[in-house]
């Protein structure tokens, strides 16, 4: 179960505030590229910074009136922005924004998201593994781009995220105020880090950190009869041992793998305390991940903070599919454009 775990898993050990203000004061951004459209509901940018060139793209075509950003950043995974399918050519993925009213987006903001370090923007299918990653290797679906996997910190994503905004901020179509970040899972990590918002939206996120879920994973799977009490013993302290060992710098230097997981496994709670701007937090009831939201408004309320609007989905996953008694997602009806319908209803209140 670790070697599946590990190739999964995202370098954090300064405080989020400084480095990102180190990375803001780093950051030098210039135009890089002609702006291509891509299909009939995208434009491909990419900018130049003094490390590698970032791709991102913007949810529409016509740049013809000023509107604020609304920034997505997505989830974990080298998964590409666009894929060329075989019988169907481009196919527009953009990191999970596919599966939004978009309609609905572009009427009152520029939907932005970033590409993934080292993940091309469109990737042919035959380097898709079954879970839509990017893989150099067709033979090989497990192996990421060592690139990839060496860039996935929380601070590289929040190295792009800084250097996107910056170069958005300088365009006559963007109107710079009412800028609104969002992440999914992994990405509410990112987005929460981020500056120049006035409001954040958090959806699916895990409040304390990545070990955290898979402990609780574990006990789960105890519980209901997936496994042993002994077995799930021995996973806990492996776990706990992962832990110890993510927590050495030369560890951490020497594997990146390890490097990610003590980055995602920092719990950001403390960080959402800590913003003064208006926070909507939204899960899934079957989300295993998302757990432990369900205690963070009793968090706000003991610091008197009254910024957090709470939104639990019933009976809905990580990525607001339904789940019916067997436990299966029903695919067939996605619950992202009405996730994102109501937040953006909250972001347009006064």
């Amino acid at each position: 179960m670790l070697n599946e775990v590990l190739p999964l898993i995202s370098v954090v050990v300064m405080n989020r505030f400084w480095f990102s203000l180190i990375a803001f004061i780093s950051i030098q951004v210039a135009f890089g590229q002609v702006p291509v459209q891509m299909g009939s509901s995208a434009t491909h940018f990419q900018i130049s910074t003094k490390e590698l060139p970032i791709d991102f793209i913007v949810l529409d075509t016509a740049f013809d009136q000023q509107k604020p950003i609304l920034l997505f950043c997505q989830g974990s995974l080298p998964i590409p922005l666009f894929a060329n399918l075989d019988g169907y050519g481009l196919y527009l993925i953009g990191g999970g924004m596919s599966n939004f009213d978009l309609d609905t987006l572009r009427r009152y903001f520029y939907p932005v998201v970033i590409s993934m370090p080292f993940t091309p923007v469109v990737v042919e299918q035959s380097h898709l593994n079954p879970s839509f990653c990017y893989v150099p290797d067709p033979a090989s679906p497990r192996d990421f781009d060592t690139r990839y996997v060496a860039a996935d910190t929380l601070e590289t994503y929040v190295d792009r995220a800084l250097a996107v905004m910056s170069f958005l901020r300088q365009q006559d179509w963007v109107d710079p105020k009412g800028w609104v970040v969002a992440g999914h899972s992994q990405g509410a990590k990112v987005a929460a880090a981020s500056p120049w918002f006035v409001r954040l939206g958090l959806f699916s996120p895990n409040p304390f950190g990545r070990i955290d879920q898979f402990m609780r994973e574990a006990r789960l799977d105890a519980q209901l009869g997936r496994q042993s009490w002994e077995q799930t013993d021995t996973l806990m302290t492996n776990f706990i041992e992962l832990g110890h060992l993510s927590a050495d710098p030369q560890v951490r230097l020497d594997n990146p793998n390890m490097a990610s997981l003590w980055s995602f496994s920092e719990p950001m709670y403390d960080d959402w305390l800590a913003l003064d701007k208006p926070i909507y937090l939204a899960y899934g009831t079957e989300d295993r991940s998302a757990d432990l939201c369900d205690i963070i408004p009793l968090l706000f309320i003991r610091e008197g903070k009254h910024h957090l609007t709470f939104r639990r989905y019933i009976h809905r996953e990580h990525n607001f599919f339904p789940v019916g008694p067997d436990g299966r997602p029903d695919q067939e009806h996605p619950g992202w454009p009405e996730v994102m319908n109501e937040f953006v209803r909250w972001c347009l209140r006064e």
